[in-house]
């Protein structure tokens, strides 16, 4: 059922609040635990459905989850079994990305399938790979798209140089990898997040990184215990907002730095933002800049912010003169087409701007407010909620449910922080 959230603007926004764990973290972290003989514990997890699914998925695979208490997850992985349904990824391309690289290494049959937003999403650049080391897949109804069969085992390790910049496809072939005969090789062009890497050194897996590769060993994860540090990605709503209503200073606990996880700081911070990344702490403190200024982002920045440029596009239409955001044509192929979507939500809230091919030109100027619509993607719903904030009129945004993906308790931390 279709929800409809009315915002009106405020004032300055104040105090601290702790973004939900890291969603690309904890599908990892989730999948590593699973694989691993013996019993892991996991703390702060993202509480999207998203991850959910995620949980969903392993458990339907033979994994056994306990709850400790609401923070804590206990997890008893060791050998996936064959399901016996359908597995139900939802909205999560990270979901059905990586799962499909561990289950191209299993001996048996399974299916992925999700929602009407993910039967739309590009497949392909997983799954012909995965054939190359040896998997066997059947699209079901669509070629390139879900739902598909994967029947896997006997795969063999390949060098594979990537077409497109994508975490995604790298940690798909890396959790691959860990069932193949031999080393198994992802060649960069572009970096991209570097969470599997980490996660898997983290876990007792052998991996060699260099500037532009990742080698996986075959291997299993050692039994462990991990602390999930905040979203960088939900962080950023707190982040533009702050910045652009005066007056406002947040604090946002423990979130995650890493390389390709910073790439907005580094362009709001290039436009003037007053922002501070505790080395020790982890925590984000903000403070209202007073002015922004337009800048270029270029194409090679995208792949370490391609999750904020929605709210990034916020921020710019604060700003004055123009900011140029450059190769966005990935932003088509998320949960909405991001970059029509973004032009079309923002845009009728009073944001100018123009699109010349993958390209995004916001202009400086005035939020008025008006009716939008979510179009079922999390983060345009999420980035219309901080352009209401400070928008001349009150805004309404249909489809707020799309917001439970990743951030149910927006809402919450909105009022934690808002001040009329």
């Amino acid at each position: 059922m279709t929800s409809e959230l009315e915002l009106h603007p405020t004032s300055f926004l104040k105090g601290e609040v702790n973004v939900p764990g890291d969603k690309s973290i904890s599908h990892r972290i989730l999948m590593l635990a699973s694989l691993a003989e013996g019993v892991s514990t996991i703390q702060g997890l993202s509480s999207g459905q998203d991850v959910r699914h995620t949980v969903d998925i392993l458990s339907s695979l033979g994994v056994q989850f306990t709850e400790s208490d609401s923070r804590t997850l206990v997890v008893k992985g060791g050998e996936l079994t064959e399901p016996k349904e359908v597995l139900y990824v939802g909205n999560s391309g990270t979901s059905i990305r990586l799962m499909s690289g561990i289950l191209a290494g299993m001996p048996f049959t399974a299916t992925l399938d999700g929602d009407e937003s993910i039967r739309k999403r590009p497949m392909g650049r997983v799954i012909e790979p995965l054939e190359k080391m040896g998997a066997s897949i059947e699209y079901i109804d669509n070629d390139g798209v879900a739902p598909f069969r994967v029947e896997g085992g006997s795969l063999k390790g390949i060098e594979y140089e990537m077409k497109v910049p994508s975490a995604q496809v790298k940690g798909s072939l890396m959790f691959a990898g860990l069932f193949a005969e031999g080393q198994t090789t992802v060649v960069e062009n572009t970096p991209t997040r570097t969470h599997t890497e980490e996660l898997f050194k983290e876990v007792g897996i052998e991996v060699e990184v260099s500037a532009t590769s990742v080698t996986v060993n075959p291997g299993k994860p050692n039994p462990f215990t991990h602390v999930v540090k905040g979203d960088p990605s939900q962080a950023a709503f707190w982040v533009v907002g702050a910045t652009i209503l005066d007056g406002s200073e947040v604090s946002i606990k423990n979130v995650y730095q890493g390389r390709e996880r910073n790439g907005f700081i580094d362009v709001l911070k290039r436009m003037g933002a007053d922002i501070t990344h505790d080395p020790v702490t982890n925590d984000l403190h903000v403070r209202s800049s007073g002015k922004l200024s337009g800048t270029v982002v270029e194409e090679t920045e995208i792949p370490g912010l391609i999750d904020e440029v929605p709210v990034l596009a916020v921020a710019a239409a604060c700003a004055e003169g123009e900011t140029h955001f450059k190769g966005l044509g990935e932003l088509r192929v998320k949960e909405s087409n991001r970059l029509e979507t973004v032009v079309s939500e923002i845009g009728s809230m009073g944001m100018e701007c123009e699109v010349f091919g993958d390209d995004l030109v916001v202009r400086g100027g005035k939020l008025v407010g008006g009716k939008v619509d979510s179009h079922g993607d999390h983060r345009i719903a999420m980035s219309c909620a901080v352009a209401a904030l400070v928008s001349k009129e009150p805004t309404k945004i249909s489809g707020w449910e799309a917001v439970s993906t990743s951030y149910p308790n927006f809402l919450d931390d909105l009022e934690k922080l808002r001040n009329e």
